[in-house]
């Protein structure tokens, strides 16, 4: 599915490059995803990757710092759990090795139980008397799975909360 005006010389490793600058001049992407962009744009492969070289040669691209960058945002700003966080790192094409590094370095630091306890507080709104009703529980719960903790911790998390 292509999107935009079409190339006009698909085999222009410069119109690649420029057009590869205009998306990076806006956001953070990675490496993956401007390859896969690019060939949507009906860019060819000897064209991508001669580009995409030159992007990473002059560190344009450095799929390290967009991982580091994004796994900080998922995990501070919106409270995501490692599982949530590795899967989005692999949604933007990043090296699955690389995913790891980053998760067990943003996560390595912090306690899960902590993260875990501040997304169940953040859900319940001051209102602990939510965990009393069973159909309540599972939907907090169901929250915490998608937020990308372990069900395991998420449960009794959820238990040591109502218990208090």
């Amino acid at each position: 599915m292509r999107k935009g005006r079409p190339p006009e010389d698909p085999d222009s490793s410069t119109a690649a490059y420029v057009r590869a600058l205009r998306w990076l001049s806006a956001r953070e992407l990675s490496e993956g995803q401007v390859r896969s962009r690019l060939h949507e744009q009906g860019y060819s492969l000897a064209a991508i990757a001669i580009a995409v070289q030159r992007l990473i040669d002059n560190r344009t691209i450095d799929d390290r710092r967009t991982a580091a960058a994004l796994a900080r945002t998922e995990a501070r700003i919106r409270r995501h759990g490692p599982r949530r966080v590795m899967g989005k790192l692999l949604s933007i094409h990043i090296d699955r090795d690389l995913a790891r590094e980053i998760i067990r370095d943003l996560f390595g630091d912090e306690d899960e139980a902590q993260l875990l306890e501040v997304a169940l507080d953040r859900r319940l709104r001051g209102k602990p008397e939510r965990l009393n009703d069973p159909a309540e529980r599972r939907k907090i719960l169901a929250y915490l799975v998608r937020q990308g903790f372990p069900s395991g911790a998420a449960l009794s998390a959820i238990r040591k909360k109502s218990r208090q």
